[in-house]
């Protein structure tokens, strides 16, 4: 069958947009295809720094004929009918439709369409000029004369040729014919911008990505990130050092370049005094390039990897020399940024009201930086306050919580008023991914204790689902105060998270609660804190999320909270709760005692509305229980009496395992009930006796979780 091969050639596209371009590309053209009954075998889009392409493979040569009957008015209605169904079926005269009989309905005209399928290069013809003009760059422009017009196409970069090719293998394609503002689809493509600019023609994929090698550009992203992994790893291990993996630098790199040569540069070794952090954020942000490590101390080398996208008549030493001396520039910078910020600022005097204010001890480098922060008046929101007013409401916190989690309160309290004092610093200011990481090297240089140094780094972890949570108690307790504080204040401002819009990040700090106090065994009354159900409730709908992603049910969850939510603010116990229900249902005497209960619920619910919420409340007469004579519903009563309030002991003592040890316990009189009794019994009295016995089973079982929630 035909396969598609599609180019769009053009200047240099942004390497953060490409692998969504080519995403892009594959569903816009597929979804065309299939909308109008053109089904393939499979797609593939490709991307470098100036080239889309899309392979669709499998193709038929047309789409499928169509045969669509449109049923008409009846014989002999109004004229207005007919002609409105002539006009709709695309009929000239009643002459072209047939008559069908129904023997209630009587005679209509049916219209017969048949629509011969498309051949597939004239649809391909349609969809790939309407692609091109409306692809959802995130950013594009106009280019040439036309551009002064205003309507002409829009690209991320001039976009310079279109390939179109349509064939089978055993044949030579076809030009599938078509032109964008004015460039005209061909079977030409053009090789790398150094070593092979001019034209190549090709057929199809195969001999595409072959010429393309040819012409030094390797088309496949994922194969030049191989490639720089691979020879980077190599160079390294020449030279006795690791290479520091980077996949976002990586993927960004990769999408620099469409023929990748490896080269190694070096600087001098006095740069090694900066923090290892701040050396690879320098040589990172500023020239795209790879740090090494030194494997007997742990520390960065003075050498880095380069990515060219040219085989230099050299062999890269210009290059490597040209990269060296911006290496060299910047770390200058990082130098001065390292110096200074260890220094003491001027005009101190100034800043004595914030440091009194906050506690600080302007003889340290890194509370004048908090005492100027404060001075400042830099807005955290203009709602919430200013850095300085969040600080003290989150040192005051991480001081209450800090018994909760082990921690010491002095400490909480110190390390939270330091938290954000790397944020007007020098470094963070040039570097901002290095906040909290150069608070924690500064509080270290000052002499601060090494459980208050952390956590100035760590307490704005976890930052997402597969960040590591910090389990020092000092850092968790400023950790957990920089969350809360966040939470409360945007739900006070009403500044919640509306379906797919989290602009403050609020999903992911309550997330961060949920892991901190999880992981690290906490036990937090959350209400407490927050003081507002629909903020618990929000939590609620984290912790599933959250729980889900572990593999357990989301229903489970909604039976341990049950119809009281807002009293269950305790995630740790809910957590342990819905774990040890989910073994019990696992387990043959779980699913059977599920399985019950839902039949006795139901048997509830009917007769309910029939008798009145709440008519089976209350005890069974145990003596009409005796009098009936019947064992099985003795012994339900009995093991019922005997269960609930082991169940709810064991809840109220946090032994889940045992609470739902003693709910197995009914398991078999609840089956052996239900085999021999008749709960609707003609007598009214036994039959109402018989639903308060089911009603109680209700009951014990909502002692451990809320069994009506859960699905099955």
């Amino acid at each position: 069958m035909p396969d598609l091969l599609l180019e769009l050639f053009s200047e240099e596209i942004p390497a953060r947009m490409q692998r969504k371009a080519g995403e892009d590309l594959r569903k816009l053209v597929t979804d065309a295809l299939v909308e109008r009954g053109l089904v393939y075998e499979g797609a593939k889009a490709f991307v470098t720094p100036r080239r889309l392409a899309l392979h669709v493979a499998g193709l038929p040569v047309r789409g499928r004929d169509v045969r669509e009957e449109r049923k008409g008015p009846r014989v002999g209605a109004p004229d207005a009918a007919v002609q409105g169904f002539l006009k709709a079926a695309g009929l000239t005269s009643l002459d072209q439709a047939t008559i069908v009989s129904d023997p209630k309905k009587g005679d209509s005209y049916v219209a017969i369409i048949e629509k011969p399928g498309q051949e597939t290069i004239a649809a391909i013809a349609e969809i790939v000029p309407a692609v091109i003009r409306a692809f959802p760059w995130p950013k594009s422009m106009r280019w040439g004369k036309a551009s002064a017009a205003g309507a002409s196409l829009r690209w991320v970069r001039p976009l310079h040729s279109i390939l179109c090719t349509f064939g089978a293998e055993t044949e030579d394609p076809e030009v599938v014919p078509f032109d964008v503002d004015g460039i005209v689809s061909g079977n030409v493509t053009y090789g790398h911008r150094f070593h092979a600019p001019g034209p190549i023609t090709v057929k199809r994929l195969d001999d595409y990505i072959a010429s393309l090698e040819k012409a030094k550009v390797v088309l496949d992203a994922d194969r030049r990130k191989e490639i720089i992994l691979a020879d980077a790893r190599n160079l390294a291990f020449a030279q006795g050092l690791d290479l520091v993996e980077d996949e976002g630098l990586l993927e960004e790199v990769a999408g620099l370049v469409e023929w990748p040569v490896v080269l190694m540069g070096s600087f001098e070794e006095r740069f090694l005094d900066i923090p290892g952090e701040a050396i690879r954020a320098t040589i990172r942000a500023n020239q795209k390039c790879f740090v090494l490590r030194d494997p007997a101390t742990g520390n960065i080398a003075s050498r880095f990897i380069l990515v060219s996208n040219l085989v230099a008549s050299d062999g890269g030493v210009a290059i490597t020399a040209g990269n060296g001396r911006v290496v060299r520039a910047r770390l200058s910078d990082a130098a001065y940024f390292w110096q200074t910020d260890r220094g003491s600022l001027p005009d101190l005097d100034t800043f004595k009201e914030s440091a009194e204010k906050l506690g600080l001890d302007l003889a340290k480098p890194l509370d004048q930086r908090m005492a100027k922060l404060d001075k400042l008046g830099v807005v955290f929101h203009a709602k919430l306050g200013t850095q300085g007013e969040r600080v003290q409401r989150i040192a005051a916190l991480a001081r209450e919580l800090a018994p909760i989690v082990g921690a010491d309160p002095e400490k909480a309290e110190r390390a939270a008023k330091l938290a954000k004092a790397d944020l007007p610093t020098e470094m963070v200011g040039e570097f901002p991914e290095l906040q909290g990481l150069m608070g924690r090297k500064y509080a270290e240089l000052q002499g601060e204790d090494a459980s208050v140094a952390a956590a100035v780094e760590e307490h704005y972890k976890p930052l997402g689902p597969s960040d590591r949570v910090p389990n020092d108690p000092v850092s968790v307790a400023v950790a957990l105060a920089d969350k809360l504080d966040t939470l409360v204040g945007f739900w006070a401002i009403d500044e919640k998270p509306t379906g797919s819009k989290d602009p403050y990040a609020l999903r992911r700090a309550a997330l961060g609660v949920i892991r901190l106090v999880v992981e690290n065994g906490a036990r937090l009354a959350l209400l407490q804190v927050v003081k507002d159900a629909d903020l618990l409730s929000f939590f609620h709908d984290r912790l599933k999320v959250m729980l889900r992603d572990q593999g357990a049910r989301h229903d489970l969850v909604d039976a341990v909270l049950g119809e009281g939510a807002s009293a269950n603010d305790d995630l740790l116990l809910i957590t342990r709760r819905v774990s040890a229900l989910g073994r019990f249902l696992d387990t043959e005497d779980g699913r059977n005692l599920l399985a019950g209960y839902k039949r006795a619920a139901n048997i509830l619910k009917a007769e309910e509305k029939k008798d009145g919420e709440g008519a089976f409340a209350g005890s069974p007469d145990l003596h009409l229980i005796a009098d009936a004579g019947l064992i099985e519903e003795k012994a339900l009563a009995v093991a019922l009496a005997q269960a609930t309030p082991k169940a709810e002991a064991a809840v109220a003592a946090e032994d889940y395992e045992g609470a739902m040890a003693a709910l197995a316990e009914i398991r078999p009189a609840v089956d052996a009930f239900f085999d021999k009794v008749t709960v609707n019994d003609p007598d009214s009295a036994l039959r109402a006796n018989r639903l308060k016995l089911l009603n109680q089973l209700r009951q014990a079982t909502r002692a451990v979780a809320d069994f009506d929630r859960i699905a099955g």
